[in-house]
């Protein structure tokens, strides 16, 4: 990675950016400087969403067998350079390089089914009368934008453009201030599989940037991944900017845990869902209902958090920011008295001091109202809720 200005991608190639930069970006795993992100004003925004039109004019037009076609060009390219594209994520995200590349995976499950529109896509033909037909036909809409996390710099865009693109409109993608790179060697990744320009393209930036995006009226439809509050707000906006727009906030995800289980397989499978990705995605556990007397399972639970090394078996936290929140949740927890049966503060990882890591931490002995157990913390953290019975 070049530790300077991080570009835009138009027009098939990446392009200077220009403008007051943001904070300057360093690895969450080291503190190895990634460069700073200058963000896409509106007039920029306006430029891109007109060679995204043009695009359009003849991409909407072209057959979806057509379409498709640099798709499947796409996922080998990926499956090529998957080591590299892994290494990418794990610099700017902090995930283990495992995760990074189980990530790039499972986003190209979306390509591989953007592939299959040909078979999907036909509209149809209903005889409803003597000499009656109805016919149905898709268009695609036009431009298109998705906004997406830090959380998976591949996958969630991989949930976007492949679905947008294969149903002929072209698409302007938004990735996290925190994870530029990624996005912007996908972007290559396509257009060396034989995408035209226009069609795909990724303007660096922040809230801003989105506002003008969804305030734009060359744009036809917006999509969105991350928190809930943001989610309302990009939802709002854009329908109010007459868009069609998907808006996917958080959660706060429960397990059950029964005097029954399996001590061992339980263990194993709650502290997994805690702590992948460093407890960073929308589906980890933060709750574990403990019903009647679990405490065998609890304690294989407590063992195995303990025995997670952090920087080896668990990643690294976004920011140093974010580290700071997860921890003040774990403060205020210890200060109201709940008891702390794994504790991830104050971690250091030899050789990786200037990284932002929590360590495996339980709240045990929390309440259904308590923050720790409503709040999405985002971060390695489960709370332990206690229950006598299932009923209750």
């Amino acid at each position: 990675m070049n530790p300077a200005s991080i570009p835009h991608y138009w027009s098939g190639r990446r392009q200077p950016a220009s403008g007051q930069a943001l904070p300057e970006l360093r690895s969450p795993v080291d503190g190895v400087p990634l460069g700073a992100v200058q963000p896409a004003d509106p007039a920029l925004v306006d430029e891109t969403v007109g060679l995204a039109r043009k695009a359009f004019a003849t991409w909407g037009t072209t057959p979806v067998k057509d379409r498709v076609q640099p798709l499947f060009r796409f996922k080998h390219l990926v499956e090529k350079h998957i080591t590299e594209l892994a290494g990418l994520v794990s610099a700017e995200n902090g995930k283990l390089p495992a995760e990074s590349e189980a990530g790039i995976r499972k986003g190209l499950e979306v390509v591989e089914y953007a592939c299959s529109l040909p078979q999907l896509l036909p509209g149809e033909l209903l005889e409803v009368s003597s000499g009656v037909d109805c016919y149905s036909r898709r268009y695609p809409l036009g431009v298109t934008a998705g906004i997406t996390p830090f959380n998976f710099p591949a996958m969630v865009p991989m949930w976007m453009f492949p679905m947008a693109i294969a149903c002929g409109n072209t698409f302007i993608l938004k990735p996290s201030d925190q994870v530029p790179h990624t996005p912007l060697r996908l972007a290559e990744l396509m257009h060396d599989a034989g995408l035209p320009e226009g069609v795909f393209n990724v303007l660096q930036g922040d809230r801003h940037t989105v506002e003008a995006l969804l305030d734009h009226p060359g744009i036809a439809a917006a999509a969105f991944v991350g928190s809930t509050p943001v989610a309302r707000s990009v939802y709002q906006r854009g329908i109010m900017a007459g868009k069609r727009v998907l808006a996917l906030g958080g959660a706060k995800n429960h397990l059950v845990v029964m005097p029954d289980a399996d001590p061992v397989l339980t263990a194993k499978n709650v502290v997994s869902s805690a702590f992948g990705c460093a407890g960073q995605r929308c589906m980890a556990a933060s709750v574990l209902l403990a019903v009647g007397d679990c405490q065998e399972v609890l304690d294989e639970i407590v063992a195995e958090a303990r025995s997670i090394r952090t920087g080896i078996d668990l990643g690294a936290i976004i920011s140093a920011k974010a580290r700071d929140r997860i921890v003040a949740y774990i403060e205020r927890a210890a200060s109201r008295g709940l008891t702390l049966a794994a504790d991830g503060r104050g971690v250091t990882v030899p050789g990786k001091e200037k990284g932002n890591y929590v360590g495996p931490t339980i709240i045990d002995g929390t309440q259904p109202g308590d923050e720790a157990a409503c709040d999405e913390i985002f971060g390695p953290v489960i709370t332990i809720v206690r229950v006598p019975t299932f009923e209750a």
